[in-house]
């Protein structure tokens, strides 16, 4: 684990004598939860995505003209891990060939000093060949390549720096991305701007992965993206920019990059970096040096820092994750300890005590273009990112607290609740839902740029977001009657419902993560077991559960073209969310729920925990997967806690808002 020195004493574990089944198994993995807190409270987890970010990582310190020997040792022991039988590399563990990591992981290798002829890189060479060859990279991997000359500047679309000059009111600028997207884009339209070659100090390259030599490719592939009216808009636009922006003029492009340069600048964010997230913090990086920045300057060495601080260490293998997630780790296994310790949980106030000052209250963020009379109050996903708190963390944390203070009858919190209640209700979005960072992010025809190639250029509202804002409301009290966002939330989450009865999750694979968001919400706002969208997603969460009594999810539901829910073999946390999702909609003594547990129960680990080597967590649908390490951890025992705690109450209802 990252940051091991800051783990805590472990904690005396609670003597198992005497306890059997249910109770032994909660028992265990309480302990076992307990001991992974850090000495001043909070919980982070290492944070995985696919091989692309830790190859890339290489890559970047190549351009720079940096070599660290050690660190591409250990990378590279990584990278090699998570390789496929079939040669490549997925986007989620034990997945189908992707041919952006696949190409990134062969070219980190290849930097790394593995020879061309170990059976690994012609394993990867014959299988990136066999499906068509590089030349079906994605963008972001082209235009990688370009700053290291193995691709032509002509494979990339063309984004002119002069974007940085847009009003807010023109159909194309970056108040109309995402807070990722914009924190991504702008970097890179300086470097784009720039044209920079890297360093590349061992002159690798890999023009053995195309068919033909790249510089000789006349006719790059359409991105998935470029269909419709408004693909073929942005297609005919960037033909255009191709011809007219060599012509623009240098006083408009040097103020262009002086405004990128101060928009970055105001958001460097100390070493958790712009974004806090690896795109923006590496690609600042590489902007700086290109434009001349000493190593001894000061932002120089403030954007190298948050590079290096998302490395993890894990004995003989390190890699680079796409960001950090204590704030998301902590307020998860709060909820999770307040489940299984029924009477008190220091740790769960330890947890929430470190939590309460990160809450953002004296600072308007890049949110507050589109709500600026809005009072801040909400809470950052990472340990650091005051300009993007988000609505989905925030919304967890106040339940949290809200459950603590309803237990032990502190009101060190009511100030926190209160302004972060004020800020998640500010944050409603037109259509009644919520997005994660911004309001009303809508702006559907930008998925269509063809750089967009990923097509998640934007955070409209979302099932799972908005569910976990009306379950924090829910939970301290309100109703569709008594509340207009309840009820404009409500009335979203209804015409969300897909057909066969589930939800879209946004934010975690896929049906089940978001079906399970909405039976919670539904429950807490005082939607009836009995109306007919709830019994429709227990229909459907029943009819989908695996012959072992687990539940499990494939990612090619997220396809362009709706395909409902593909079934894949049960995991720990998907489990834990379909009978969280079940209990909430009042069915504790379904015999599907009583195999649910068994399954958990079954498949817990001699440490505590539950193994679970599949990716449940979404960064972009269709692109981008994430492992969060500590979901097999604190789910399960949610899960557990919460059907015991059913079982030998005084009602088989659910009271808290998840």
């Amino acid at each position: 684990m990252s940051l091991a020195v800051h783990v805590a004493e472990p904690a005396a574990r609670p003597s198992l004598s005497g306890l059997t089944g249910l109770d032994a198994a909660i028992a265990r993995a309480t302990s076992a939860l307990r001991d992974d807190q850090r000495a001043d409270g909070h919980y982070a987890f290492d944070l995985e995505a696919d091989a692309a970010i830790p190859a890339e990582y290489i890559m970047v310190k190549h351009f720079l003209g940096e070599s660290d020997p050690d660190m591409e040792r250990r990378t590279a022991n990584y990278l090699r891990r998570l390789q496929e039988p079939h040669g490549g590399w997925p986007m989620l563990a034990k997945g189908e060939l992707n041919m952006s990591a696949s190409v990134k992981a062969y070219f980190a290798l290849k930097i790394a000093g593995d020879p061309v002829d170990a059976p690994h890189m012609v394993r990867a060479r014959e299988a990136i060949l066999a499906h068509g060859g590089a030349v079906h990279m994605n963008i972001f991997t082209r235009m990688m390549l370009a700053f290291f000359d193995i691709v032509p500047w002509s494979a990339v679309p063309v984004m002119p720096v002069e974007l940085m000059h847009a009003p807010i009111w023109f159909p194309i600028n970056i108040w109309r991305f995402s807070y990722w997207a914009r924190d991504t884009v702008v970097p890179l339209l300086v470097l784009m701007a720039k044209k920079p070659k890297a360093a590349n100090p061992r002159r690798v390259g890999i023009d053995e992965l195309f068919h033909v030599p790249p510089h000789a490719v006349k006719r790059w592939p359409k991105t998935a993206n470029q269909v419709g009216f408004w693909g073929a808009f942005f297609v005919g636009l960037d033909k255009a920019l191709r011809v007219v922006e060599p012509m623009f003029p240098k006083k408009s492009r040097d103020s262009a990059v002086e405004k990128a340069v101060d928009f970055l600048t105001e958001r460097l964010n100390g070493d958790d970096g712009v974004g806090a997230i690896y795109p923006s913090i590496a690609y600042t990086l590489m902007m700086f040096h290109v434009l001349g920045y000493p190593d001894d300057h000061p932002d120089m060495i403030v954007a190298r820092a948050a590079l290096e601080k998302l490395v993890a260490q894990n004995g003989d293998e390190a890699f680079c994750q796409p960001c950090l997630s204590p704030i998301w780790d902590t307020v998860l296994a709060s909820h999770a300890l307040l489940e299984a310790e029924r009477d008190e949980s220091d740790a769960a106030e330890r947890a929430l005590d470190w939590l309460l000052p990160l809450q953002v209250l004296d600072f308007k963020g890049d949110w507050a273009v589109r709500r600026p009379d809005l009072r801040p109050g909400g809470w950052a996903f990472q340990y650091k990112n005051d300009h993007y708190v988000d609505l989905d963390d925030t919304a967890v944390v106040v339940m949290a607290m809200d459950r603590t203070r309803n237990k032990s009858g502190t009101r060190r919190y009511d100030h926190a609740i209160e302004r972060a209640v004020e800020w998640v209700v500010g944050m409603q979005s037109t259509n009644g839902g919520w997005g994660a960072f911004d309001v009303d992010n809508t702006s559907y025809y930008l998925n269509h740029i063809p750089f967009a190639d990923h097509g998640a250029l934007l955070d409209p509202p979302t099932a799972d977001v908005s569910a976990r804002c009306l379950s924090m409301l829910g939970q301290l009290g309100e109703t569709a009657d008594t509340s207009e966002a309840v009820r404009r939330g409500v009335d979203y989450l209804l015409k969300e419902q897909h057909p066969e009865g589930s939800w879209f999750g946004r934010w975690g694979v896929n049906y089940i993560y978001g079906t399970w968001s909405v039976l919670c919400a539904f429950n807490a706002v005082g939607v009836p077991a009995s109306h007919p969208a709830v019994r429709r997603g227990v229909d459907w969460l029943l009819k989908i559960q695996n012959a072992d009594g687990g539940w499990g999810e494939a990612d090619a539901g997220y396809a362009l073209d709706y395909v409902e829910y593909l079934p894949s073999e049960s995991t720990a946390s998907q489990t834990a969310w379909a009978i969280i999702g079940l209990m909430a909609a009042g069915e504790v003594d379904h015999p599907a729920v009583k195999r649910g547990v068994a399954y958990l129960e079954k498949h817990q680990g001699a440490d505590g925990f539950w193994e679970e080597p599949h990716y449940t967590g979404t960064g972009f649908p269709r692109v981008f997967y994430l492992r969060y390490n500590g979901y097999a951890k604190f789910f399960p025992l949610w899960a557990l806690s919460r059907y015991r705690n059913l079982r030998q109450g005084n009602t088989a209802t659910v009271l808290h808002g998840m």
